[in-house]
């Protein structure tokens, strides 16, 4: 489960919100690292800002929420139809941005499992590139059907 083909599989996002390109390793019930290729071709460009593109941290957030829905359905919805299992983001906590994310960067999407209630989880996010952190923070993902 590496490709776009599979997360396709998995997430319901799709062009123009689909945010992860590739699942680069992965840890059952604990941590996944993910790729998003930021590419000046990226709709948001267009008015973020068109003569200073910028990946909005709002779409950073996201991309992180998305790497975390592929690590809790690979975790706890292996054996259910993907259509039917759905993470839903729930709550933002902390986030730092330190660094813009541009065209051309390779942003590193690492997410990690920090507390699981009754189908509530916590997570530690980062994006990062070039080994440097661009943003951090908790989120909270709720899985539903």
């Amino acid at each position: 489960m590496n490709n776009s083909v599979d997360i396709l599989k998995i997430l319901p996002h799709r062009f123009p919100f689909l945010l992860v390109d590739k699942v680069l390793e992965y840890k059952e019930g604990e941590s996944l690292k993910a790729l998003k290729n930021v590419s000046y071709n990226d709709y948001f460009f267009m008015g973020h800002f068109p003569d200073k593109p910028i990946m909005p941290g709002v779409l950073i957030v996201e991309a992180l929420a998305q790497s975390a829905g592929i690590l809790l359905y690979l975790t706890y919805g292996k054996n259910k139809d993907p259509r039917e299992y759905l993470a839903y983001l729930a709550g933002v906590n902390n986030f730092k941005f330190r660094r813009p994310v541009l065209p051309g960067d390779n942003l590193i999407l690492e997410v990690k499992i920090k507390q699981a209630v009754r189908g509530v989880f916590k997570l530690d996010t980062k994006g990062i590139v070039d080994d440097k952190i661009v943003a951090e923070g908790e989120i909270t993902i709720v899985l539903g059907e």
